[in-house]
Parts: C-alpha cells; structure tokens; sequence
C-alpha cells in the first residue's frame, strides 16, 4: 500500500493542488488559456512523438490490441447510453451524453501521467493506442448519435468532414502520426531538438494535471441526477472490467499492455464530455457534474486499481 500511495499521491496531488489553486483564487477561467494551449498543443504532443519515435514500429501495428480495447470502449457506450435512455425516457441526446460520461475517460491529461508513472516507458505505446482509437470512436459515436436524434441539423456529408477535421487535426493524433513515422524511418532527432522534446515531455504531465484541476473546479456543481450513481459506476469500474476481460480473452498480450489498457479504461470522465454536451446544447450543467464528481471518486478507484496492478491481484497475464 505505500508504493501505491507514494504512486497515487504525487498523481492527484498535482489534480487537487489545481483545485485548491482555483477555488482560493480568484482568476478568470481566461487566465488558463495559454497552459491549456501549451498543454493540448505542444507538451503531450513533445511527449507522444517522443516515446514513440523510439519505439520498434512492429510494436505499433498490434491490430488485436487495438480491437479489443476500442471495442471495449464502446460497450461502455452502450451500456451508459441503455442507462441513459431509460433514465431520460428515450431523450437520445441526453442518453448520448450519459453514454460519454461512462465510456470516455480522461485519457488526454490523465492517461499518460499515470501509466508512464505506474509502469514506465513499457506503456507509451499502448497508451498512444489508447488514445488514438478511443477519441476517433467517441469523435465518431457523438456526432453519429445526435444526428440521428435530429440536434446536429448538418448535412450527413458535412457531419462527416466535421468528424475527420476534428480526428485528424486533433495535436495529439498528429503527433502520434509523426511519432510512427519517425518509427518507420527510424528518425533520431539531433541532441538539441532532442533535448527541447526531452524539457517539454517532462512538463507534459504536471501541468496537465494541474490545469485539470483547476478547469474542473471552476466549473459549477449543478443538480445531481439519479442516474449518475450508475453511469460512474461504468466508467470508474465497469469499463476497465471490461477491458481487462477482453484482453485476457483474446491473449497474448505484454502484462504492461494489459495493465495499460486498466489504467486508461478506470480514469474519470473526460473534460471534453463537458465541451461537446455544451456544443449541443444537452446536459451540459450535469455534465460538469459528473466530470467533477467522477475525478473525486477516481481518487479511490483508480488508487485501488492502482493497488491490485502492482500487487498482482489482477489477471493481467
């Protein structure tokens, strides 16, 4: 239990030093801008192309992997989203939202800090993975679904150029792109540059962390609905179950890809479910909600996942 805390601690240490940064002052949500810029669009980008570019590129085409663990993902979807539709009485674009608060995590500003934290250099390429097919499924799902409940009242084609703008422009999926290229051709960056990407990965996680935190708190605790309860319970539990069973199933997987795949299926909802329910317009105050009460409760589940990891309670090969 003291690896895990001295692990978890340091972790969302920097999430609620955010918190308390944002609560006891008082600056404009605008004063974050520029971290969340250096964040979203130059540190985890440095540090995506960085782990990557060293990695063998037969390790990056692992189509089974990438299989299991998207699909996983969207059975979380789908079970949030059942929830979400009885709950609502068939309210589609609510029940999308439900479905995005138990199926996406915070794999952007979580995910690397903790699974290179957890299990070393051994999960930059799974957590790249991760990241890349998971956004491009929910880019995908939530557009896809409010177009079917009639809210996105764009053209089916222009839906479709909004969903491909927003995967392959997004800075993270482009520095993965760079980083398996660099792979393939076996680019070494000169020392200088390489020591420019060395300062901004180390940046990546602490700033992110700590930008996270304060965007959660200065967002407002609205009402708390009934099914919340349950939908957390997906993201937070049943969603990395479902990973871990998936895996195991398939098999032959690294035990550090598998513990991988745990560590970013068990992260709290991400901020962005707050940013696409305030796009349309649906869910958006119980949205901040979830995503403010899911990183409280993360604190224990994720530590606890944390706990059977590292201890070897998990079946993770």
């Amino acid at each position: 239990m003291e690896n895990v805390i001295s692990l978890a601690l340091p972790f969302f240490g920097l999430i609620f030093l955010g918190v308390a940064a944002g609560k006891f002052k008082k600056l404009p949500p605008e004063g974050l801008a520029w971290m969340q810029f250096f964040v979203i669009y130059i540190a985890l980008p440095a540090l995506f192309f960085r782990l990557l570019a060293r990695t063998p590129v037969e390790e990056l085409t692992n189509i089974g992997y990438v299989a299991g663990t998207t699909f996983a993902t969207y059975c979380a979807f789908a079970i949030a989203f059942c929830i979400g539709v009885i709950a609502s009485n068939g309210n589609i674009p609510e029940a999308t939202i439900q479905a995005l608060i138990g199926s996406y995590s915070n794999i952007g500003y979580m995910g690397p800090g903790l699974t290179l934290a957890v299990l070393g250099p051994a999960a930059a390429v799974p957590t790249a993975l991760v990241f890349c097919f998971d956004n491009i499924l929910l880019f995908t799902l939530a557009p896809l679904m409010m177009a079917v409940a009639g809210t996105d009242n764009e053209p089916p084609m222009k839906t479709a150029l909004t969903v491909l703008k927003r995967i392959f422009t997004h800075p993270f999926i482009l520095a993965t792109i760079a980083g398996v290229l660099a792979a393939a051709v076996q680019f070494r960056p000169p020392q200088a540059l390489d020591t420019l990407l060395t300062f901004l990965s180390n940046a990546a996680a602490p700033c992110a962390l700590f930008a996270m935190g304060v965007t959660v708190v200065q967002r407002p605790l609205g009402r708390v609905p009934l099914e919340l309860p349950a939908v957390l319970i997906i993201k937070l539990v049943v969603h990395p179950l479902i990973v871990l069973l998936l895996l195991n199933w398939i098999g032959g997987f690294d035990p550090s890809w598998v513990a991988t795949a745990v560590l970013m299926a068990c992260l709290p909802p991400a901020a962005n479910v707050f940013v696409i329910a305030q796009q349309y317009d649906v869910y958006s105050q119980r949205a901040s909600s979830a995503i403010l009460i899911g990183t409280i409760a993360s604190t224990v589940t994720v530590s606890l996942f944390i706990y059977f990891i590292t201890e070897g309670y998990l079946p993770i090969g």
